[in-house]
């Protein structure tokens, strides 16, 4: 990262190691890896920082660990850190939305004593790392925060229906406020930061997110790592019920995104007829995968794409490995992503880190992530989506331009997760030194 973009975002870039780090003692809450699915891209956030940590381990550098006390722990895979100990939580999700009020202080109780004698052990200090979970109250130590979901303060009435939600987010708030830094992956999500939430400007910090090694591209070869299938192969797509020509959905299936524009939009061009010039052999409308789907969330979309006349526009594939996820994206037209919030953008980056385009909503992350490797469009606008598939999927020329932007970008950005854990652990260093 440069100073340059200090003016563009009020955001400070990420502290540049160009130095030997010291470790630090960090207390990390690892619940959404237990639970994924409700907190997936939180889930990869933290599989993919802990094992860069884990592949490259550092002097001084300790674990302490909260996890909840009904889940198997996903962390004993981890061999090369150094854990100190694992603090069990008791479930408080259970507590639903009174939650948010009761687990700041659950995990202020559980990091009370993780730093002790920190320094006497080597670091040099600690710090309490918070993504996706809940931040404590009155910490005694600096506190780093991974903002990943903007969608609490964005969506308001969906997330702050009730009292007891609407004064956990408003803790949640004020904890972030309070945090020695905050991490964006994205300059625009920086400012959004800072108008919804007016975090400060020197708190700030922007650590791009890497693409889970599965999606990756070899630089040298431009082929998947390790000998994964560049693309799913015919039987696979016969499986799936998939066309040789295909595009790919696997966001998520709450109010964050919007597959119900997404519906409308292929009714549109079910309505509109195939454009002239497009192939016979090639299906119309558009025909989309969504992956990773539940039953519940698959058995309500099924519903509403019938409803629209549009259901058999979709197939359906169930959660998957990686590498298979990243087959079917190298191998589809397109990702779809239709977003009302998106702070994260990590299905676009897989996307174009397999150079596939994308064709998204232009919300928060995602303009600066797709850039000219894809077509963006206004949120909750059918037409308009509409128009963009059209020309994803029939428009040979536009398709071709984005597939070598695409490729491009893939190759040229070769960013992984050591990087963003190094990144990562220089403010470890800078918030632990500065603040113990």
């Amino acid at each position: 990262m440069t100073e340059d973009l200090v003016p563009a975002t009020g955001a400070r870039p990420a502290v540049p190691a160009t130095r030997p780090l010291a470790g630090v003692r960090v207390v990390l809450d690892v619940r959404p890896m237990q639970e994924p699915e409700r907190a997936p891209v939180t889930a990869i956030y933290l599989d993919g920082l802990l094992s860069a940590f884990n592949a490259e381990p550092l002097g001084g550098e300790s674990f302490a660990l909260l996890l909840a006390s009904d889940e198997d722990d996903p962390t004993v895979r981890f061999t090369n850190l150094e854990v100190i100990g694992r603090r069990l939580l008791p479930p408080t999700r259970l507590l639903r939305s009174v939650a948010l009020t009761v687990d700041p202080f659950v995990v202020r109780g559980a990091s009370v004593g993780a730093a002790w004698r920190a320094e006497r052990a080597g670091a040099a200090g600690a710090v309490y790392h918070a993504a996706g979970g809940s931040l404590p109250v009155v910490p005694g130590l600096p506190v780093v925060v991974t903002l990943l979901d903007l969608a609490p303060w964005e969506l308001a009435a969906a997330f702050q229906r009730q009292p007891a939600m609407r004064l956990g987010q408003q803790l949640r708030g004020r904890l972030l406020r309070d945090a020695a830094a905050v991490i964006v992956g994205t300059k625009a999500v920086a400012r959004d930061a800072r108008r919804l939430l007016r975090i400060r400007r020197d708190r700030l910090r922007i650590v791009p997110l890497a693409p889970r090694p599965a999606f990756a591209l070899d630089p040298v070869t431009a082929e998947p790592p390790g000998g994964a299938p560049g693309r799913v192969t015919r039987s696979e797509r016969e499986r799936l019920g998939l066309p040789e020509r295909y595009l790919v959905y696997t966001g998520r299936f709450d109010v964050r995104h919007d597959p119900g524009t997404l519906l409308r939009a292929l009714a549109e061009l079910g309505e509109a007829g195939r454009p002239e010039g497009s192939p016979a052999d090639v299906p119309w409308p558009p025909r989309i995968l969504i992956v990773g789907a539940s039953p519940g969330d698959r058995a309500s979309l099924a519903r509403a794409a019938a409803r629209a006349g549009v259901g058999e526009c979709l197939a359906y594939a169930p959660r998957l490995e990686p590498s298979r996820i990243a087959a079917l994206v190298r191998g589809a037209r397109a990702a779809v992503l239709p977003a009302v919030s998106e702070a994260a953008g990590l299905a676009a980056i897989e996307a174009l880190a397999c150079g596939t385009p994308v064709v998204a909503s232009a919300v928060g992350a995602l303009p600066e992530i797709v850039g000219a490797a894809g077509i963006l469009v206004e949120p909750r606008d059918p037409g308009r989506l509409a128009a963009a598939l059209s020309a994803v999927w029939s428009d040979e020329p536009v398709h071709q331009r984005l597939v070598v932007e695409s490729r491009e970008r893939a190759w040229r950005d070769q960013r992984t997760w050591s990087d963003v854990a190094r990144e990562t652990r220089a403010i470890y260093a800078e918030v632990g030194t500065r603040r113990r």
